[in-house]
């Protein structure tokens, strides 16, 4: 028997729109468009003309060729051209690539070429590494200054030279602030372009696409609480996950982006009380500035802010501070795979009232599915057969949804291997308890979240292994209570050989970014397996011991 509420008619313009953020720019202007959409130093943008800027931006794109598949790369803190960014790029069909700023050249070499990047957007500030890839790349991209006017006073270096060869308000200015924009012909066409950081080789490319990141920003309102007029303070790198879709998200409820181009503790504690911010993100670092900030970087405000953090969970007496300080903290989990974070640690009011064991217990778990995500849970990932939820049997996490990543750049190999048995891989170890709550375990790729960012313990390896009195070495996380845990170095040297830790860190600043270089070398024997293999768990113990956690 035919359904008979099939119709027979097709999609048409007038009920099917692919799905896309940049509408939401486009209502809120037209809406709200003297609401002010940009805080940054002394300047305000309205919502009118972030939206003019925006598709002047496009429209600059377009008159250089810039279309569907090219890419446009930017080097930028977080000001408003990197807003400008999430929404002027997507507006002609380009995909945006935000490079993250502490990355060494070599790296961001490689991406540009990887990326076939078209157009490069650099802040003077990062201008020397910018040149330095540049002269390693491959790719000869147009490349464009910016030249922040709300700097500041108090900078921690000067500014570089210009590299480029116009300057970021002129190539506005040479866009139509009346420029046609197209939606996305799809909405599983690529909207952005994050880089991982690999475990092995590499970094790999994720693809994000519109249909995502329309539903990301939905979801953020949700579990990030955000009513009307929020204001949202960005602690949080726009270049992490292209800032979870935050970018995106407060066109939505018409927010407020207050930028902050260094995360520090009076420029964050005055932005709070001065423009009443709601909400912000970031790693336990963040957390650690607040917390632990002098009297006189310290403000008192009326309002109770909003912080989503996505690392390990904060320690208890971390939370008390934080709470004491006017922040309620949501934990967060997610990967760069996943849009940033999709699974929230939902908290359940009776939960206040367990004893403190009970109540750290709870804390610790990562939590349940985004309300965009469509399911999420722990497998064996031989069998695909799910664990038990009892809190006890390891597998690994997965997730399935449409803020799952399209896939990655230019490599199906790794692509079908994430994607196996219609679930997304996510490599860390976890358990499923009774009431449905994942928490983690391990991290099977020996990833090292440091202050929210991702370093490799193969790539540090890697580095230790160039020095020629290196015969052994692992690297593994400690925890720490600035920036959530740090690599360190277990070294044994080749017979005969001598090398201080002084030596082998000079030997590493060589080679790596800085925040990747080990915070400190212990000269041991390296524990290994009967066939050679390393145990990195029984040095990840012994770092743990060494600092009483």
């Amino acid at each position: 028997m035919a359904n008979p509420y099939e119709l027979d008619l097709d999609k048409n313009a007038a009920n099917y729109q692919p799905l896309t953020p940049i509408s939401y720019l486009e209502r809120v202007a037209r809406t709200f468009p003297e609401q002010t959409a940009i805080i940054h130093g002394n300047s305000r943008t309205s919502y009118r003309d972030f939206w003019r800027r925006s598709l002047q931006f496009a429209s600059a794109l377009a008159r250089r060729g810039i279309g569907k598949g090219d890419t446009v790369t930017v080097m930028l803190s977080n000001t408003p051209p990197m807003l400008e960014a999430h929404f002027g790029v997507p507006m002609v069909k380009a995909v945006l690539h935000c490079l993250n700023t502490r990355l060494d050249a070599p790296i961001i070499a490689f991406q540009l070429d990887h990326a076939e990047t078209r157009v490069l957007i650099v802040d003077r500030e990062f201008s020397s590494v910018a040149k330095e890839a540049l002269a390693l790349a491959e790719v000869k991209p147009l490349v464009i200054d910016f030249d922040d006017p709300e700097y500041g006073h108090d900078a921690p270096y000067p500014k570089g030279a210009p590299i480029g060869t116009l300057d970021y308000e002129e190539f506005l200015a040479s866009g139509d602030a009346d420029f046609a924009w197209s939606m996305p012909d799809d909405e599983w066409d690529a909207i952005s372009l994050n880089y991982t950081s690999g475990t092995t080789g590499n970094p790999k490319g994720v693809v994000y696409h519109h249909r995502g990141a329309a539903l990301m920003a939905y979801t953020n309102t949700i579990h990030a609480g955000m009513p009307r007029n929020s204001v949202y303070l960005w602690t949080l790198p726009m270049f992490h996950c292209n800032g979870w879709c935050f970018p995106w998200t407060l066109a939505i409820q018409a927010g407020t982006h207050v930028c902050l181009r260094w995360v520090r503790a009076k420029a964050m504690y005055d932005a709070i009380a001065d423009h009443g911010v709601t909400h912000l993100c970031g790693a336990p670092i963040v957390m650690s500035l607040l917390v632990n900030a002098s009297e006189e970087d310290k403000r008192q405000f009326p309002q109770t802010v909003t912080f989503n953090t996505a690392a390990a969970p904060p320690p208890e007496a971390v939370l008390s501070g934080m709470a004491d300080a006017g922040f309620a903290v949501t934990h967060l989990y997610g990967l760069t795979e996943t849009y940033g974070p999709a699974v929230v640690n939902e908290w359940h009011a009776e939960w206040d009232e367990l004893d403190k064991p009970a109540r750290t217990a709870k804390k610790a778990r990562q939590g349940v599915r985004y309300a965009a995500l469509e399911d999420l849970t722990v497998m064996d990932p031989e069998t695909m057969e799910k664990t038990p939820a009892d809190g006890e049997t390891i597998g690994e996490v997965m997730f399935r949804g449409n803020i799952v990543m399209k896939g990655y750049l230019k490599n199906r190999k790794a692509s079908d291997e994430a994607f196996a048995g219609g679930w997304f891989h996510s490599g860390d170890l976890g358990v499923m308890h009774p009431d449905g709550y994942i928490q983690l375990k391990d991290r099977s790729k020996d990833i090292i979240i440091s202050g929210g960012e991702n370093i490799s313990s193969i790539e540090v390896e890697d580095a230790l292994y160039k020095h020629p009195a290196v015969a052994s070495c692992a690297v593994v996380a400690r925890p720490d209570d600035k920036w959530g845990e740090v690599p360190v170095a277990y070294v044994e040297l080749k017979p005969g050989r001598t090398a201080t830790e002084a030596e082998i860190l000079d030997h590493c600043r060589s080679l790596l970014a800085r925040f990747k270089v080990p915070k400190a070398v212990i000269f041991a024997e390296i524990p290994k397996t009967s066939t050679g293999k390393i145990q990195k768990f029984r040095l990840r113990e012994k770092a743990r011991g060494e600092t009483g956690a």
